[in-house]
């Protein structure tokens, strides 16, 4: 095959991404962390799907101006780290080719180089050992390749080939990598993507893998799908947001065994919406009905029902954006000056951060990084003439740097890395500075607290020496994991004995999900008796996966 057009690179785009779905789950074990957040393949897998999307609804036969809308689906569909760098080095490449109706080997090679270049610049510290670095060595190879070989299949085996190898390379290049015994995720994400391109070409298939994610994050995707459908509360179809889980049970099911399928179509017709997965042990469900007790009573026919949850959206959507007709009616309101746009998981943290001064606090972190695109909305629905961003997540950074270049409006990051930090920020905010002051003081006061956070291990592993097996508590000081007890009490107040020095003057215990406010005080008893010259403050954040947040300064 001497090129390719618009066609068959979107038919490459779409394998790609089924590939990488199918293998989502595993991407997420690589993280080195073992926290239960790692999240690199459903973050990568959710940009793709997102480029993929766009690219099959835009697709022709020029090559540029399909290459251009996987750019703009992977650019707003992008999430985490991961995504972002995606997202760039599809866009590198799509910069490359925009002007071409098919391109040949060499061309190929070179857009490929291209979209490392794009990415390396949109990272502000590359570190090698990851999806950079996968991406640099297969795209030098393309280069090499090509010099050579005019066959675009035989120098996209090349490629995959490559990329594979320096896949192996990089725990000999980051030393974490190799103290767990994984490769990188972000670059494991990326060969399953060039698999799926080589595959195409060949005109082959690839194998299917059963892959079951977390329902946070499969409901999460729905609804950022979802929601945006909604220009009026009396839209809504199917108004209670039903979840449930059906813990199987013997006798039920020896007389009406269980089969996923058959379960998901006869909840199909009761609602939209519908997600489900299961296991040996436990089905789990999400469906948008009209009658939750109907969709209860078929899941009780196969076991008990636990975690539960109904949510009326008729009445969410209205508490938060109101009745849109009444909203048609209104008189434009003017823009405000200032708006600080903000991350966060749980609804004691939310209300904490605008509490002090966010103006929109986009739901997410842990478990789902919001896209580019749920940044933009946000920073466009708070309508005002300059936005600050806080990520409050390491992982987000990327993409609300990307979300604030293409907003339209002038806006900056304040690179906040956790909830704490973000806090601290918010407090330093100054309303008759201009953007760029605010995002340097803002930065300079989240750079001064230390955060602790306690959370759970998802599996056994060891890391900086410390022995971790699953379900173990872990303190997780400043980004570094000091220790991992059974006991969340030990655990905590080893955190507590890291963090809090002689110098310190405030502490903030955010407790989470699965901590009574009992068991809460008894901590900050803990620090009133260890640290008698601290102040602290204690709130009822209501996040999940992390049981207690530790804010120092």
């Amino acid at each position: 095959m001497k090129s390719i057009d618009g066609y068959k690179f979107a038919e490459m785009v779409q394998m790609g991404a089924h590939h990488l779905k199918q293998n989502a789950d595993y991407v997420d074990s690589l993280n080195v962390f073992p926290v239960p957040d790692g999240d690199t393949g459903t973050n990568m897998n959710l940009s793709m799907t997102s480029g993929a999307k766009e690219t099959e609804a835009n697709v022709e036969s020029h090559l540029g101006r399909t290459t251009l809308a996987l750019s703009k689906g992977l650019l707003m569909g992008a999430r985490g780290n991961s995504g972002v760098i995606l997202s760039q080095l599809f866009r590198g490449f799509g910069k490359a080719v925009e002007e071409k109706d098919v391109v040949t080997a060499s061309e190929f090679a070179e857009a490929l180089r291209y979209g490392v270049e794009t990415a390396y610049k949109a990272v502000m510290k590359p570190v090698e050992g990851t999806i950079l670095t996968v991406a640099k060595d297969a795209a030098n190879c393309a280069v090499e390749t090509a010099a050579t070989e005019t066959d675009i299949i035989q120098l996209m085996g090349s490629v995959l080939t490559e990329a594979k190898a320096s896949l192996k390379r990089t725990p000999d290049l980051l030393p974490v990598l190799k103290e767990v015994g994984v490769v990188d995720s972000g670059g494991q994400g990326l060969v399953y993507v060039y698999e799926g391109f080589f595959a195409c070409l060949k005109g082959e298939e690839l194998p299917e893998r059963t892959v079951v994610q977390s329902m946070d994050e499969l409901v999460s995707a729905e609804h950022h799908r979802n929601v945006q459908g909604f220009m009026d509360t009396a839209d809504i179809e199917f108004g209670y947001c039903t979840e449930f889980m059906v813990r199987f049970e013997d006798d039920k099911t020896a007389q009406q065994p269980f089969d996923e399928d058959k379960f998901r179509l006869q909840l199909n017709e009761m609602g939209d919406s519908l997600l489900v997965i299961s296991d040996e042990e436990i089905a789990k469900v999400h469906i948008h009905t009209e009658d939750p007790g109907d969709a209860l009573s078929c899941g009780q026919q196969y076991g008990s029902l636990i975690n539960i949850k109904i949510e009326n959206m008729r009445q969410q959507h209205m508490d938060i954006v109101g009745d849109q007709s009444a909203r048609k009616k209104a008189t434009p309101v003017k823009k405000h000056p200032y708006a600080i746009v903000t991350v966060a998981m749980g609804e004691g943290i939310a209300d904490l951060l605008r509490s002090i001064g966010a103006s929109y606090v986009i739901e997410g972190g842990q478990t789902m990084n919001p896209s580019t695109e749920d940044i933009v909305k946000a920073i466009q629905e708070v309508g005002a003439e300059r936005v600050l961003i806080l990520p409050n997540n390491k992982n987000i950074i990327l993409a609300a740097e990307q979300a604030a270049e293409v907003s339209g409006i002038e806006a900056a990051v304040v690179t906040t890395k956790s909830v704490p930090e973000g806090l601290a920020a918010i407090l330093a905010f100054n309303p008759e500075a201009d953007v760029t002051a605010n995002a340097k003081s803002m930065n300079a006061a989240a750079s001064v607290v230390k955060t602790g956070q306690v959370t759970t291990a998802v599996r056994d592993t060891s890391i900086d020496g410390v022995a971790i097996h699953k379900d173990d508590y872990m303190a997780i000081s400043n980004g570094k994991i000091t220790v991992a007890t059974p006991s969340l009490e030990t655990t905590m107040k080893s955190l507590i004995d890291d963090l809090i020095a002689a110098d310190d003057e405030i502490v903030t215990v955010i407790y989470g999900e699965g901590v009574s406010e009992q068991d809460a005080k008894q901590m900050t008893a803990y620090i009133e008796g260890q640290f008698e010259h601290v102040e602290i403050e204690l709130y009822n954040g209501k996040q999940p996966l992390y049981p207690y947040i530790l804010s120092v300064e």
